[in-house]
């Protein structure tokens, strides 16, 4: 399976770049994975809604332009399905027996995803309801995509 990560907002601490790097390395024994960083547009502060709008819509277009016509894509949307890692990990093995083997999440910038984005999504995946650094969150969307391969392949992983 090829996994593409598309993450708006560059990777600046050095821990989570280890964590990154880590779960990287564990995740090719199962996939290839690429992992493309897209810049986030800076949001004055106090910014209007249509402004936030259009820094959306401007992040938007450069994701859809890093999506290929054969990829399922995930966008990581609060208003997504909740799964736990069991459910994960059968949702990403029923689109492999699919033949859906080129998996795309979508992590937005601070200000979410632009709705040209939502609507290219095949799916629409919510980790919780609370909000995380989009940085931190491509650590935690990358350890539950390893532990969703480990449910897979019946490996021991802790729980």
């Amino acid at each position: 399976m090829n996994i593409t990560i598309i993450s708006v907002g560059k990777l600046k601490e050095k821990y989570l770049k280890q964590a990154i790097e880590e779960y990287s390395k564990r995740l090719s024994r199962y996939c290839k994975l690429e992992i493309i960083e897209l810049p986030d547009e800076k949001t004055p502060d106090n910014a209007s809604e249509k402004e936030e709008l259009q820094i959306k819509e401007k992040e938007g277009t450069a994701i859809l332009n890093k999506i290929k016509d054969n990829m399922y894509v995930v966008a990581m949307d609060l208003r997504g399905t909740q799964m736990t890692s069991e459910e994960l990990s059968s949702f990403m093995h029923d689109l492999g027996v699919r033949g859906e083997s080129n998996l795309c999440f979508i992590i937005g910038g601070s200000l979410g995803l632009s709705k040209q984005v939502i609507t290219r999504a095949n799916h629409k995946l919510c980790f919780s309801k609370m909000t995380f650094p989009h940085q931190l969150f491509r650590v935690m969307l990358l350890e539950q995509i390893y532990r969703g391969f480990r449910i897979m392949k019946n490996e021991p992983y802790h729980k």
